[in-house]
Order: structure tokens, then sequence, then C-alpha cells
């Protein structure tokens, strides 16, 4: 099968980090992550820059960055204002989303789950009048820091007024690491056998450790969309306890060792990583760019720095 994979580290992975990154550094990132192959990433966000003070160079970030032919930028733009500022700015794609949650939708866009509905209508409309493709995300899809277990009536219900306000791309989300793959089978096949018609996206953060048990479970499934982060960075901050995503070089490796294929050269991936890495000043949890492929080759002759254990 073939897999469609999302870069969302750029917009994802860099909200949350305190010290402001260099637009040029954040330009470089992008470069790389298409250089690799992936050609759809989500680059940043158009909101207030008070409320996420790491985004506030979007427009800028999309003048700079260089895009492979059949390639897709696309922009958080969780209002109308961002909207327009993202479709000024060239984005190829606009995404907006409501939590399924009511506690966290207040938390997280300090409104109800109702009038952020009638936003995205909004959003939606503007999107269709300009053009531009449209993405809606349901946040906490599977599961809620505040409100704890998610019914699926509660996550269908949001699909399908996404579906009414003319959305047909739809990424379900795990916002704070709290899906496991049969919460994940059950949400994903009542939301298909509701919206039928829509294109599901996957998107997995790897908090407790079951982020590729989750693909492998929406594999399952036949949903060829993943979301994912280059070297696993990122967490929502309006979220407690959120980790970073999936990780982008982990996930194309084990897609790859199962016969799937992405046309992504992992090699490249692990470069973008490290150059991640880099630029953060810090160790990042992906497991791939340290260990390298599976079957990687080490000179026998050579005295280890450290022991197996």
């Amino acid at each position: 099968m073939h897999i469609t994979i999302t870069e969302v580290g750029p917009r994802d992975g860099l909200q949350s980090e305190k010290t402001f990154i260099p637009t040029a550094r954040k330009v470089q990132i992008i470069d790389a992550i298409f250089a690799s192959g992936i050609r759809s990433v989500e680059a940043t966000s158009f909101v207030s820059p008070s409320a996420v003070p790491q985004m506030s160079d979007a427009a800028e970030v999309l003048r700079q960055i260089q895009r492979p032919e059949r390639s897709v930028v696309s922009v958080l733009a969780p209002n109308v204002r961002g909207a327009h500022g993202a479709i000024r700015a060239g984005a190829d794609e606009l995404v907006a989303f409501v939590s399924a949650s009511e506690t966290h939708n207040r938390k997280n866009l300090n409104r109800s789950v109702a009038e952020s509905l009638a936003n995205i209508e909004e959003v939606a409309e503007l999107a269709t009048q300009e053009g531009v493709k449209l993405r809606a995300a349901i946040a906490t899809a599977f599961g809620c820091p505040f409100e704890g277990n998610i019914t699926v009536d509660s996550v269908v219900r949001v699909a399908r007024a996404f579906v009414r306000a003319g959305v047909r791309h739809l990424t379900l989300a795990d916002t704070t690491g709290m899906a496991t793959p049969s919460i994940v089978r059950a949400v994903c096949e009542s939301v298909r056998d509701a919206v039928p018609d829509v294109r599901i996206s996957l998107h997995f953060h790897n908090t407790r450790g079951l982020g590729l048990l989750n693909v492998a479970a929406g594999i399952e499934l036949q949903i060829q969309e993943y979301e994912s982060s280059i070297a696993g960075v990122g967490g929502c901050p309006f979220a407690p306890g959120a980790t970073g995503n999936v990780c982008t070089e982990d996930l194309v490796h084990y897609l790859h060792e199962e016969g799937h294929s992405t046309g992504i050269d992992l090699d490249s991936l692990v470069h973008a990583a490290w150059l991640m890495e880099e630029v953060l000043g810090r160790a990042l949890p992906g497991q791939v760019m340290r260990a390298g492929k599976r079957l990687r080759r080490h000179d026998a002759r050579q005295s280890p720095d450290a022991k197996a254990r």
C-alpha cells in the first residue's frame, strides 16, 4: 500500500518552543524535509503572535521556503482572520480544527465547540471562494486530558458538522497520546460509516509509546494518510502531558519494513532529523536517527562505545 505522510514538525513540533527559532533555520528545516521526498508539509500557523510567539513569522516562512513540484504547503488557520493571512501569504491548504472535547476546545480556542464549528463554516466559505484546499481536524478524538474518554458520538457529531460545511478531508487527532489500537478502530470505523465520502488522515502523539501500534491499527483499516513530526519533536501547549508526535523517520522505517511505499528517502529524512536536533540544541526522541536502519551493519573489529546488554 502507498502511504502518504504529512510532516507537521515545523508547526506542531515547534509551536511550544520557548526560544524563538530564527526564520532562516525554520526554512532550512522545511527545505530539508522536502528534499527527502515528502511532499506535504504543515509549515506554520497563522495565529495570534501573543498566543503562539513562535509562529509570528508565518508569512515570511512561506515566502522563503523552496516548494518542489506537486508539493502541498499547509498552515493552521483556526479562524477567518488567520485564513485571510494564510491565503495572502500563499498557503496551498488551510487547516482548521475543533476539539471533540468541550473543555479542551475552550482551553485551546477560548470558545465552545458550537462557536468553533460556526467559525469553520466561515473559513470553509472563504477557502471555496479563493480556491484553496481545506482540511479540518478533530482534536482529542481519542481522549481528552480534562474529560477522559470521549464518546464516539461526540467525534461523529463534529465530523458531520465539518461535512455540512463542505469539508472533504478530515484528520482525527490524538492530541495527548491517549489512543490505543482498539479505540482507533472504534472511532475510525464509526467516522467512516458516518461520513463515507471523506478522506481520513490520522495524527498520533507518542506520549505513552503506542504511536506506531496505532498507525498499524489504522493501516488494518486501509487508512493511507498519516501526520508525523521529524525527530519526534512537539507537543500541544494547551494540553497537559502532551509529548511529541509519532516520529516521521521512525514511521517511515516501519512502513518500509512492512512493505509499504512512501516515496521518501529515509537517509535524507534522517539528515533532516539531525538538523532539527541541531537547531533545537537538545536530544530529541527519534530512534532510527540514532540506531539506523534495521540492517545497518557495524565493523566487528571496532570496539563499541558500550557493551550490549
